[in-house]
């Protein structure tokens, strides 16, 4: 109605016309613009008189400016579309890569993708620290470990979108390099989050073979398996990989969604289960408590070191974090980190009902007696093989292994997206379908060469926590400081300058105890032997 208005002025001067046929004009146009307020959506009482009035020229009133150089709807500078458009930064490449080829993603996908990818294996071995570090000690670690480490997600999940740059860092090591800069940030986040993504593929394939060979022995029996020739433990690895393998050829991340819903439920079952099943038998006759205290003092405090480095392997996925919000849709209203974070809070309060218990209760079952290699799983089979009925022993194994094959899924998806970025970076379109089953199913049995030439990767838990443990509990920390930059000496930069320096402290002193418990205390080495 205003551009109506200016566009059909009321003329200069008013002489009074005969009665015509023709229909007077609509009372808005025939107002003068002095008087017309579009703003508002009540009449002007006096709009009547003064439209009957001689007044030769109209009054001059500011008024907003109608026409500008650029479109109306990118003037204001918060505009919701301006925003938008700054944060549409994005590499072309992203719409060819698997991580990013899909963003349709939503709080759900990154409960499952977080549930699957956080817990697994790895909590099978907690109550093995606390042979070491005893009742209270090992309960005051594991909780400061899951709120430390639930505080740095946090921090990667607000730094995943940059307004100030105008980034959606899609990748870990992508936010390492735009923090530290190109080469160290590769320096120091390329290493840790490559090896774990393939180290976890690795022990997934020992874990899932070797569960798989579990399984078939406790469905088939003793006496039919004694007169058929089993396969052997090289063997199973393969069927593991086969099936990962095929599993593997889903497009992209947010195509697993189901798989890493699969994985999550198959993580809660089995744990629960194992937990479950130890304390209902009772604790075994002769459990002690007291932690365990062997050789010189120096030895002592190693193992106390290598106890810390199983409880941080058993909060991994923040090398995924990054990857599983960048499938979300972000807008000004809805921007990803809040359905991000509302997806990692269940996911996380499933993880603690499902690591507590397993850590305590194992504990509480066993004592001094669980097995270092292998931990609750092994314990099970060993100590209530005859004392627990057959079907549930095998749906133990069986949810170990669904899981396990879930897993391989988006832990691989790093590599997956890795090697396919080579290709389209080098060639300039997307990666053709028959060569990524090829490089999907190179690295697969590249797993599976590593998991048979080095079977005892898994008993080296407590070296790969401290190898891990930055990409979880200290680069987060600095990362913030980098990008943020908090006020000098607030609360922000004291807790996340601690938390950092910390956490590199106690990465190198993980690393140096999980080395030396390995050549003091010795593992079992069979290279192309697995058991």
């Amino acid at each position: 109605m205003a551009d109506a208005s200016e566009i059909n002025p009321a003329p200069p001067t008013t002489v009074p016309r005969a009665p015509s046929t023709r229909p007077a004009p609509p009372p808005p146009i025939s107002c003068p613009p002095s008087q017309f307020n579009p703003t508002t959506d009540h009449p002007n009482p006096n709009a009547g008189a003064l439209t009957s009035s001689k007044t030769p020229k109209t009054p001059k009133t500011p008024r907003t400016p109608r026409l500008s150089l650029t479109p109306r709807f990118l003037t204001p500078l918060g505009s919701p579309m301006r925003k938008a458009l700054r944060l549409t930064k994005l590499d072309p490449q992203d719409a060819w890569l698997p991580i990013t080829e899909s963003r349709n993603g939503n709080k759900y996908y990154a409960a499952f993708h977080t549930l699957c990818s956080g817990i697994g294996i790895q909590a099978l071995v907690l109550p093995v620290a606390f042979t070491i570090l005893g009742w209270t000690w090992g309960i005051i670690g594991l909780t400061l470990a899951f709120i430390w480490q639930l505080y740095t997600l946090w921090l990667l999940i607000q730094l995943h979108e940059s307004p100030e740059t105008g980034m959606r860092y899609n990748r870990y090591i992508q936010l390492c390099t735009a923090a530290f800069g190109e080469r160290l940030g590769k320096l120091l986040g390329l290493f840790p989050i490559m090896y774990l993504s393939g180290g976890t593929c690795v022990a997934l394939i020992i874990i899932g073979g070797s569960t798989s060979k579990l399984f078939y022995q406790i469905v088939c029996g003793t006496t039919a398996c004694a007169a058929k020739t089993p396969l052997t433990s090289v063997e199973w690895y393969l069927v593991f990989t086969c099936g990962a393998v095929a599993l593997s050829q889903l497009p992209n991340l947010n195509s697993i969604a189901g798989v890493s819903l699969i994985g999550a439920i198959t993580a809660i079952g089995y744990c629960t289960s194992i937990w479950v099943v130890s304390v209902a038998e009772g604790r075994l006759p002769g459990v002690s408590y007291n932690p365990v205290k062997t050789g010189t003092r120096f030895q002592h405090v190693n193992s106390v070191l290598n106890a810390l480095g199983i409880i941080a392997f058993a909060f991994r996925g923040h090398n995924l974090i990054l990857e599983i919000q960048a499938t979300m849709p972000s807008s000004e209203k809805l921007p990803a980190h809040v359905p991000m974070w509302k997806g990692v809070r269940v996911s996380y309060t499933l993880i603690a009902m499902c690591l507590f218990p397993l850590a305590i209760g194992g504990y509480w079952a066993y004592g001094h007696l669980i097995p270092a290699n292998g931990g609750m799983l092994t314990a099970l089979y060993h100590f209530h093989y005859r004392d627990v009925s057959r079907s549930v022993l095998g749906l133990t194994s069986l949810l170990v292994i669904i899981n396990a094959l879930s897993s391989f899924q988006i832990y691989g998806m790093p590599m997956f997206d890795d090697m396919e970025s080579k290709y389209t970076s080098r060639k300039k379109q997307p990666c053709p379908w028959w060569l990524r089953s090829l490089f999907r199913a190179m690295f697969g049995f590249g797993c599976f060469f590593v998991a048979v030439a080095i079977p005892f990767l898994g008993s080296m838990a407590g070296l790969i926590g401290g190898v891990a443990l930055p990409v979880t509990l200290a680069y987060p920390c600095f990362m913030w400081l980098k990008m943020k930059k908090p006020k000098k000496y607030s609360l922000m930069w004291w807790l996340n300058w601690v938390l950092g320096t910390l956490g590199l402290l106690l990465s190198i002193l993980l690393i140096a105890a999980g080395v030396y418990v390995v050549i003091d205390t010795g593992i079992e080495v069979s290279f192309f032997k697995p058991h």
